[in-house]
């Protein structure tokens, strides 16, 4: 990182780094050889006459105006926020705060008549964000045991462990084992054939995101007003899925509607639950992906359950979401379009906001046969 850089990072510190602002410069500049030798940067540093610049997130001539990452001219501070001193200084580029005031989420039941999804939003610790969204299926038993445990399972193994991915698949194996254990000693409890997707996404240091996923719940990222899909749904549909059920002793068989099965009964080849088709190639085990973030470029992070997976693609959600004013906005309008196009199943939807967003905008609408077809009144 530039010397230039390195100041303007500083001087544009929030509050919340304020203290810190001293021991984040270099050593050497504090030394007074080097304050002879670079008189300019240690004046930047500094202040005129030795005073410090003020630890604020206001700028340092206290004109009152925020310091955003618009000062950066990346984007069109539609949602304002501070920059996180350390990691920016660590990554060699400007990060902001992503503010989970800012992140937008909607739950629809739409036309079942329970609402087996759940969702999770939170600051899992200091420097990570905690995304989850649940589809259960056999009851809701197995996504509200996932929206209660999952997270301190994923904060417990990273406490020890630094790789994110190692730490998401432990914690999915062991919330499957957990799970187990809660049915067994619950025999008034639910049936053996509860299940649910899990779709977790972790964001460290507003930079480092990775995403861990069973089933056909998704993650979407939208870079450059382009979906970049993050997760691969697991079906029979799939060649690998298919053949690694058949090698464990489970078949495939496809309904009336041509969607296949596994055993008959599941339309998903992992997830956590589903204990009595353990054995024949279910498992808890997700897929993992880690993604750095280039907040001039990536607008939000979208997880999706099926209800609107099911109706809309991937490119679609980007376009309608990088139409709308804020994260909120977007969450709900994604599922009462969901709704509106003829989905019958439970719609969840969480929009995480990054650093580009409002910067790119979608007009395009792609056509769907498919949801016209399901959403006309003929066929309703």
């Amino acid at each position: 990182m530039s010397a230039a850089c390195l100041v303007r990072l500083v001087r544009c510190s929030g509050p919340h780094v304020g203290l810190l602002q001293k021991s984040l410069v270099p050593l050497p500049f504090q030394h007074d050889r080097y304050k002879k030798e670079f008189p300019t940067f240690c004046r930047q540093l500094n202040g005129p006459s030795g005073i410090r610049y003020s630890n604020t997130r206001f700028d340092p001539d206290s004109s009152g105006r925020l310091t955003t990452w618009d000062s950066f001219g990346i984007w069109d501070d539609r949602i304002d926020e501070p920059i996180l001193l350390p990691p920016s200084i660590r990554y060699g580029k400007p990060i902001p705060k992503v503010s989970l005031s800012k992140v937008g989420c909607a739950s629809l039941i739409g036309q079942r008549k329970e609402n087996e999804d759940r969702f999770q939003v939170s600051q899992m610790t200091d420097n990570i964000l905690y995304f989850a969204v649940f589809d259960g299926h056999g009851g809701p038993e197995a996504a509200d045991f996932c929206e209660k445990y999952m997270e301190k399972f994923i904060k417990d193994y990273a406490a020890d462990e630094d790789n994110l991915e190692k730490v998401l698949t432990k914690a999915f194996l062991e919330v499957d084992k957990a799970f187990a254990r809660h049915l067994h000693f619950c025999p008034n409890g639910p049936e053996i054939n509860a299940g649910t997707t899990a779709t977790v996404a972790l964001l460290r240091d507003g930079i480092e995101l990775v995403v861990a996923s069973v089933g056909d719940s998704r993650a979407m990222l939208c870079r450059k007003s382009k979906a970049l899909k993050l997760t691969v749904d697991h079906t029979p549909e799939r060649k690998d899925e298919k053949e690694r059920v058949k090698k464990s002793g489970g078949f495939i068989t496809w309904n009336s509607l041509g969607q296949p099965n596994v055993n008959g009964r599941l339309a998903m080849t992992r997830s956590i639950g589903d204990f009595d088709l353990k054995k024949t190639g279910v498992i808890a085990e997700p897929e993992t992906k880690k993604i750095t973030l280039h907040h001039v470029h990536d607008s939000f992070l979208a997880l999706t359950t099926d209800g609107i997976n099911f109706i809309m693609n991937s490119q679609e959600i980007c376009n309608v979401i990088n139409q709308c004013h804020d994260p909120r906005e977007a969450a709900q309008r994604i599922s009462d379009q969901a709704l509106h196009y003829g989905t019958e199943d439970n719609s969840t939807i969480i929009v995480v906001p990054f650093g580009a967003w409002g910067k790119h905008k979608s007009s395009d609408t792609s056509f769907s046969f498919s949801r016209s077809f399901v959403s006309s009144g003929r066929w309703a």
